[in-house]
């Protein structure tokens, strides 16, 4: 039974590559001389062709934000530009919910490109002759929209990437960061489901290109668009992507969530390309809790309360209500202070760090080891979810290369 018939359209994946490969500049027989050699790389270029992607695999989960990462020349725009057949595939499938695009007819392609997949590229591609609002519209104006429609909806789309009020304006008078944004509101103009992004922020300076990635996870938040974004900045990949594939000379090497690929490298590459990236923009709270030492429900006995703190060699234990909501901290010398019948609440007041378990370890390792327990991990609803230790930050942030500025910084605090 195939795919699209044991798959519904919500569980199936948006886009899914099966052997995926592209070779330049050769005919159809030796392409697949080529990719049937032991070095399909070194049997292309000895064809006198250019081996630009081999044998990849991947699927993208609806609404995910899936980054491809590499050096120049590793394949990573080769692959985009197979989605959406800019670049044809030489070689493979290519599924865009369940329709595999590589045997669609030109009517088809071109009918999917217009309402199924927008792109947004390094260099700002505006008309410089028209206004920010008609770039903006020119997808639609593609599709036919009419004119009251399609300038209405650029119009919300300038709105979302705060260029509002801007619509008369010529490009040349926008920044390099705000032609940018133009670019990304004539993509949300359409509102495609498939969104593909060939490293859009290279060519902005690091401040501009932080606020673009700010924007640019804000907007996914909101509309959980399956997002398809090549970079070769590892720190971009690592903040903005729910997972990244790593290349290398046209083949895929890892692909993971980017905390996963920052602690597991697949191979020594990796290992090195991730040595200087920065951990403690990369890992949350989620990726180093630990299970609590002690919890102690309120009605605990102010006699089993002072055992059991003995027993675990803590300084301090949570205290949870009957919901596992957390109340507070104790110490044992606060429980001791107790009279006879008080409840446990009368012993709260222990100061304590709580984050969430999205919240990135830079954002809070300066308050680790500051409090009688360690920083805490709380859920929506109140609950423990766990702790981060100190020593736990100081292991994840340190790298092969030796102890990192952050570690430093934890270390000292």
């Amino acid at each position: 039974m195939s795919q699209t018939d044991t798959e519904t359209n919500e569980t199936r994946p948006a886009i899914v590559g099966r052997g995926l490969s592209k070779v330049y500049g050769l005919g159809r027989r030796q392409t697949e001389k080529a990719l049937a050699a032991d070095d399909p790389r070194a049997a292309a270029a000895a064809a006198g062709g250019y081996l630009g992607a081999h044998d990849i695999d991947f699927e993208i989960a609806k609404g995910e934000m899936f980054v491809v990462m590499g050096l120049s020349g590793s394949g990573k725009s080769t692959v985009l530009r197979m989605i959406n057949r800019l670049n044809e595939p030489s070689a493979g499938e290519l599924l865009i919910d369940g329709e595999d695009i590589t045997q669609v007819s030109d009517q088809r392609l071109r009918q999917l490109r217009n309402n199924g997949i927008g792109m947004v590229f390094q260099h700002f591609s505006l008309f410089p002759h028209r206004t920010v609002r008609e770039n903006a519209a020119y997808g639609l104006k593609v599709r036919g929209t009419t004119r009251s429609e399609r300038l209405e909806k650029a119009d919300a789309a300038l709105e979302r990437v705060g260029l509002g009020g801007r619509g008369d304006k010529l490009p040349h008078e926008l920044s390099g960061g705000m032609r940018q944004r133009v670019g990304l509101a004539r993509a949300l103009a359409v509102d495609p489901p498939i969104l593909l992004m060939d490293e859009p922020f290279s060519a902005l300076d690091p401040l501009i290109r932080r606020d673009m990635q700010d924007l640019l996870v804000e907007l996914q938040a909101q509309d959980q668009r399956t997002t398809v974004f090549v970079t070769h900045d590892l720190n971009e990949a690592m903040r903005i992507g729910d997972r990244v594939m790593v290349m290398r000379d046209g083949r895929s090497v890892q692909v993971a969530p980017g905390p996963e690929i920052v602690a597991h490298p697949a191979d020594e590459y990796v290992s090195e390309f991730v040595a200087d990236v920065d951990r403690a923009r990369v890992l949350s709270a989620g990726d180093l809790v630990r299970p609590p030492r002690l919890v102690l429900d309120e009605e605990t006995s102010r006699a089993d309360a002072l055992t059991r703190l003995g027993e675990n060699e803590v300084t301090g234990a949570f205290v949870t209500d009957a919901e596992d909501r957390l109340l507070g901290v104790v110490t044992a010398d606060r429980v001791a202070d107790l009279s006879s019948g008080e409840s446990l609440r009368e012993a709260l007041g222990e100061p304590y760090e709580q984050v969430g378990p999205d919240d990135v370890v830079g954002d809070f390792m300066q308050l680790a080891g500051r409090q009688v327990v360690p920083v805490t991990v709380l859920d929506d609803d109140g609950r423990i979810v766990g702790v981060v230790p100190r020593a736990a930050i100081l292991s994840a942030l340190s790298t092969a290369n030796g102890a990192s500025a952050e570690t430093k910084e934890v270390a000292h605090a």
